[in-house]
This record gives structure tokens, sequence and C-alpha cells, in this order.
């Protein structure tokens, strides 16, 4: 069963860009490819939502774990781009996001993710 073995601890490094660190490492242990260490000092802007009052609405501060998670397999390319947002649902899940909210948040990046992969 998947689960978060520490809990998300960030500090605020770029205010403007909305970019923080993790202060400690997060570990989250995933059903489809094992035991996931995202190292402290790794830096995230958590789920890269639009500021657009709907998107932001939906799926802005909903899956700051997840998003994490999601965001460190994507710099470091270690599984295939399918493979990371198909984590990203799983730890979702994990962290209790609604069944909604992981549907569209997945399908955005299933949509929108391949810039972000690539670059």
């Amino acid at each position: 069963m998947s689960q978060f073995k520490t809990k998300l601890i960030a500090e605020l490094v770029d205010d403007e860009n909305g970019i923080w660190r993790l202060t400690v490492p997060l570990v989250f242990e995933s059903d489809e490819i094992g035991h996931v260490v995202v190292p402290s000092g790794f830096e995230t802007d958590f789920a890269s939502v639009p500021r657009i009052p709907v998107a932001y609405f939906v799926a802005g501060d909903t899956a700051r774990y997840a998003a994490v998670v999601h965001d460190y397999l994507y710099s470091e390319r270690t599984v295939s781009r399918e493979v990371a947002d198909g984590v990203f649902l799983e730890a979702m899940k994990t962290s209790g996001v609604s069944w909604w909210r992981r549907a569209l948040m997945h399908r955005a990046v299933r949509l929108f993710g391949n810039c972000a992969y690539a670059s």
C-alpha cells in the first residue's frame, strides 16, 4: 500500500516565483515504482497551476506532497513521463485529494506536462 513515510517540510526561497526548498527528505513508498526519496535541498513550485481563478480553485494548493514527488521524477527522468504521471495520480490518492481533483490534475499533466518533462 502506497504511503508517505515523512512529512513535507520546506522553506520559501523565492516568493516572487513561488519556489520552495525541502529542508528534510520527502519519502514516498509507491506501489508502482517502489521507494522514492526526494532529497533535502530539492526545489519545487509545487503544482504549477495558472493563477486563473477557476484553474487555481480546482487545483491550486491541493496536492503539495504529490506535486513534489512528481516534480522530482520529472527532474530526474529515471522513469518515463507516463510512469511519473501515474505516480502523481497514486500520490494524490494516497494524500487524500478528491477523485475529481485527481482526475483533472492528472489530465492536465498528461496534456501539458511534455514541455516540463522535456526541459
